[in-house]
């Protein structure tokens, strides 16, 4: 692309690789909440126990998925230059990566019943979950290679077959949970494994679905022949710019675990309220995953053409589609917040007017949040985009765990303001991290 190509071009570009990505990512959390609430029409104890055990399971996955996320940048850079023999060893070295890491994970999910009740569990629950990842386990497998395929064609804007091979799965994943959770047309009646059956099929078939659309669409790549050859070059450099990712997207999973955890402390109407604000918040902070995602190839893309300019119109485009996302978040959780929250609530629950006070209360702070988890992503993006992971990591950290979770407990209890105190700590280290995130970027674009 011309080094001239207008902030107009820009934009289009970013919408045209963005939607098909946001779409991917929703439907993606769309399974996700399917699960949970088909489980919970099933049995309240099968619902904890899922819970328990899909958050033991996410946390393996998105360490993981560093390595896939780590494919992008590579990738993008390297097709930009016709480098085909390099997006080829970093794409199965990452797939080696995410097979290795599946397999040290394998052992710890084996054994999620007997850490679940050294954990204090109760030992009916820990049962049901355990039941779960002793088949999930085996589903980090395809499930990992999954988000190394996306991201490698998500690299090379073949973003259509991301979104629709995840809108697949997740209309499959559903038909296979009714089947398998209730025993439907004639199925037997498995519960909690019948959903984590459902799951590994669904990640198989998506896996497969893929390994075969990649071998059809990109067959200069041979992704696939001579897999088990290591590359040491490749593996090395795939680790190194993926496990910072991983750490990264751990640290801010871990933060959200700890700040419920606090909130549990101060009451059930607070912890439900603060479990419905973050499914709405997450679901609008997806969008920016997705623009995120966009920013990491379009950087990635003008590094290989070194061409700085348009990384720096494509970094001042991505931004201004987020900030454009933002608003419009902003504006449904300031005029409807109550209709929002009431969709996750039996209209005949005693606790449901309480729970909505909370809820609208906490989706204003969430303007604020919204603002400042959007401006982080995107500047992690960004910094993928250049190959830039450790020193971001670092920052993650200091701002997560070192000034946002002691600025929760502060304003939460000390201070008293409670579950908002909680939030408004989250939003604090959010806001330190965009600050430090974006800084790094525009301060090395400008020595650039």
């Amino acid at each position: 692309m011309s080094k001239q190509q207008s902030y107009k071009a820009h934009v289009g570009a970013v919408l045209g690789l963005g939607l098909p990505l946001v779409g991917s990512h929703l439907a993606q959390f769309a399974v996700q909440v399917l699960d949970t609430v088909m489980l919970g029409w099933y049995d309240v104890q099968a619902l904890a126990a899922v819970v328990l055990a899909g958050g033991m399971f996410f946390l393996f996955f998105i360490f993981g998925s560093g390595f896939g996320w780590a494919v992008m940048p590579i990738v993008a850079s390297a097709a930009q230059n016709g480098d085909d023999a390099t997006v080829r060893r970093a794409t199965r070295m990452a797939l080696w990566l995410s097979m290795l890491f599946a397999l040290a994970a394998l052992p710890v999910m084996l054994l999620g019943e007997s850490i679940l009740v050294a954990l204090g569990q109760t030992p009916a629950i820990a049962a049901l979950a355990g039941d779960y990842l002793r088949i999930a386990a085996f589903g980090l497998f395809p499930a990992l290679g999954v988000m190394v395929l996306k991201s490698y064609l998500a690299a090379l804007e073949r973003t259509q077959i991301v979104l629709w091979a995840t809108v697949a799965a997740a209309v499959l994943n559903g038909f296979l949970n009714y089947i398998l959770i209730f025993g439907a047309f004639g199925a037997p009646e498995l519960g909690i494994t019948g959903a984590a059956l459902a799951s590994f099929v669904v990640q198989m078939l998506n896996f497969v679905v893929l390994v075969v659309y990649a071998a059809r669409v990109e067959p200069q790549h041979a992704l696939m022949q001579r897999i088990w050859r290591l590359d040491g070059e490749a593996f090395r450099r795939v680790f190194v710019l993926g496990w910072p990712i991983g750490v990264t997207s751990l640290a801010e999973v871990g933060l959200f675990n700890a700040a419920a955890i606090l909130v549990g402390w101060i009451g059930t109407v607070e912890l439900a309220a603060h479990g419905i604000g973050l499914q709405i918040s997450g679901a609008a902070f997806l969008m920016h995953v997705g623009l995120s995602n966009v920013a990491t190839i379009r950087a990635g893309q003008a590094v290989g053409r070194n061409d700085t300019d348009g990384l720096r119109r494509g970094a001042i485009a991505v931004s201004g589609v987020s900030i454009a996302v933002v608003l419009m978040a902003i504006a449904a959780f300031l005029t409807i917040p109550d209709v929002l929250i009431g969709l996750f609530l039996d209209p005949g629950d005693p606790a449901r007017e309480a729970v909505i006070a909370v809820g609208v209360g906490l989706l204003a702070v969430a303007a604020l949040f919204q603002l400042a988890d959007a401006g982080q992503v995107i500047a992690l993006g960004l910094l993928r985009g250049v190959q830039d992971t450790r020193v971001p990591m670092f920052y993650a950290a200091l701002s997560y765990w070192a000034f946002g979770m002691p600025a929760s407990y502060l304003l939460g209890f000390p201070l008293g303001l409670g579950v908002y105190g909680v939030w408004l700590g989250l939003t604090l280290g959010l806001a330190l991290a965009w600050a430090m995130m974006g800084w790094r970027f525009w301060s090395r674009l400008g020595r650039g």
